[in-house]
């Protein structure tokens, strides 16, 4: 028997203030600790400040990301990722600019000396 799932669309949010110049990598999200909305979908938003959940990304590229506004931190999510079922494939951006005010929460000190290719502008 399979299961049917309704889910609307809206339009995706911008942060990147250019958007014709930026570096992402493809990432696995990982669902750890985030928590349902109101609809029961697990989501974890554009602009995410994330870093490998055990170990370095960069070095490990099978390690999933997480949450981490601080050290750690390796890059910013770039569009919305449902990790509602599980770990879901992402794109995180490692150089480029990013329109600070359009954020989840604002970056962190941590954040932004662990990420010196990625520019906050308002």
């Amino acid at each position: 028997m399979s299961k049917f799932v309704q889910t609307n669309y809206l339009n995706k949010k911008e942060i990147l203030k250019f958007p014709d110049h930026y570096v992402a990598l493809a990432v696995m999200v990982s669902d750890e600790g985030v928590s349902a909305n109101a609809d029961g979908k697990k989501i974890v938003l554009a602009g995410t400040i994330v870093g490998g959940a055990t170990k370095p990304v960069l070095d490990n590229l099978d390690e999933p990301v997480i949450k981490k506004n601080g050290a750690g931190a390796e890059g910013v999510l770039l569009n919305d990722v449902d990790v509602t079922y599980g770990p879901a494939p992402g794109a995180m951006i490692l150089h480029g600019f990013v329109a600070a005010d359009k954020l989840p929460e604002p970056p962190s000190t941590g954040a932004k000396d662990a990420l010196p290719m990625i520019a906050f502008i308002k």
